[in-house]
């Protein structure tokens, strides 16, 4: 069947209304579960710092980078420039980030991690590991590659969607 040809889902059938609801149930536990945030706390803090999941997701496209300009961030993370300047702004005063003129024109500032900035990021990437690990280990390998392989279906069917619903508005 091509994409085109797929029918609808129909939700008068019992085992297709239990099955979205079942993956709305585990989708909102992952999202605001007790275990999510129990899982916030264990990444995004330590003694040194704590951040928030939408704050490192700035850090990690600064990192990634080494320096970006607030425009490209902006375009990078699919925001508005103000969005994007007001998490570089908390990100500065919380001496994860800096400011600094570009080596090439002396007009153009770029945003650069501060050395604290690269130990929270290393620190919270390596956490997310262990997490993933310790997630990983229970399931089998073949189990293992299923989940990676639906999750990214998932994630594709969900971008489609929400493009289909958006050009709808």
């Amino acid at each position: 069947m091509t994409e085109q040809t797929k029918p609808s889902i129909d939700f008068g059938v019992d085992l297709n209304r239990e099955t979205a609801n079942r993956i709305g149930k585990v989708w909102r536990e992952i999202r605001r579960g007790a275990a999510n945030s129990k899982l916030r706390s264990l990444i995004f803090e330590n003694e040194e710092f704590t951040i928030d999941p939408g704050q490192f997701d700035t850090l990690e496209r600064i990192v990634m980078h080494q320096t970006i300009r607030m425009g490209d961030l902006a375009d990078s993370m699919h925001i508005d420039p103000s969005t994007a300047t007001r998490a570089v702004q908390r990100l500065i005063k919380d001496g994860l980030v800096q400011k600094v003129t570009h080596d090439g024109d002396g007009r153009v500032v770029v945003i650069e991690p501060t050395e604290m900035g690269r130990r929270v990021f290393a620190s919270v990437v390596e956490k997310r590991k262990q997490m993933v690990v310790r997630v990983m280990e229970q399931f089998d390998a073949d189990e293992r590659l299923v989940l990676a392989d639906m999750l990214e279906r998932f994630n594709d069917a969900l971008g489609k969607a929400v493009a289909d619903l958006s050009k709808r508005r």
